[in-house]
């Protein structure tokens, strides 16, 4: 596991057992848990108010328990954009991902509830986002992939090339997916380098391109709705 500096977290999430949970499981791994919130409005207050390094919150929460948290955590991205996001899911839903990511991201990650038991997916997820890279579940990344159908760019892809993307999706850097390929960080950047000649991806002031082709990758094969 990476050794994160100490962070200052907000969590967001209606049920006290799991909202402390989640409070002890931070604490444990070093971090401080300066505000907690069992609402969305609570949840921007919170952050407004403690300023967090991160925010880690459910998507359902009240005042309507739909995707409010989801809401709030897009909101407090827009005023505050130094603090990580990190929203939880009790489901895989890909409408959800997509809208977190529309402005990119950075900063930004979407993890199923059940990594908060995965200390190592889940504190290495709320490092990640808070020092401005992204975190993606994995669960969610292999059910995008395996969704594919029709004729799309992914499909000139090789299997190493989409196994580098699909990395690249839950946010490794290079050297992250070269440790976890067991490849060099040389190879891996041909590899980055191919995927972007074959989506059509070249370099612009304005576009990164590596959020770019996760994006691509994500809305490529939406997966079937289901209640988050």
């Amino acid at each position: 596991m990476v050794d994160w500096p100490r962070l200052r977290v907000v969590v967001g999430e209606d049920q006290p057992i799991v909202r402390a949970g989640i409070a002890r499981v931070l604490e444990e791994a070093g971090h401080e848990v300066v505000g907690t919130a069992a609402d969305a409005e609570d949840l921007v207050r919170a952050a407004r108010l403690h300023n967090p390094d991160v925010v880690v919150t459910d998507i359902q929460m009240p005042p309507t328990s739909s995707d409010d948290g989801l809401r709030a955590a897009k909101e407090i991205r827009a005023k505050q954009p130094g603090v990580g996001i990190l929203v939880l899911s009790q489901f895989l839903e890909s409408r959800y991902v997509l809208d977190l990511l529309a402005d990119g991201a950075d900063g930004v990650g979407y993890l199923l509830k059940e990594r908060v038991g995965d200390l190592k997916t889940f504190i290495d997820a709320v490092g990640r986002v808070a020092t401005g890279g992204s975190a993606l579940d994995p669960e969610v990344v292999r059910r995008m992939v395996d969704r594919r159908r029709g004729r799309d760019p992914l499909d000139g892809l090789t299997p190493r090339e989409r196994d580098v993307l699909a990395l690249m999706a839950e946010g490794l850097s290079n050297q992250g997916i070269a440790e976890r390929l067991v490849v060099t960080v040389a190879a891996v950047e041909r590899h980055v380098t191919n995927i972007f000649s074959k989506l059509d991806l070249y370099p612009t002031p304005e576009d990164h391109r590596r959020v770019l082709a996760v994006l691509h990758y994500l809305r490529a094969e939406p997966m079937p709705r289901s209640s988050a």
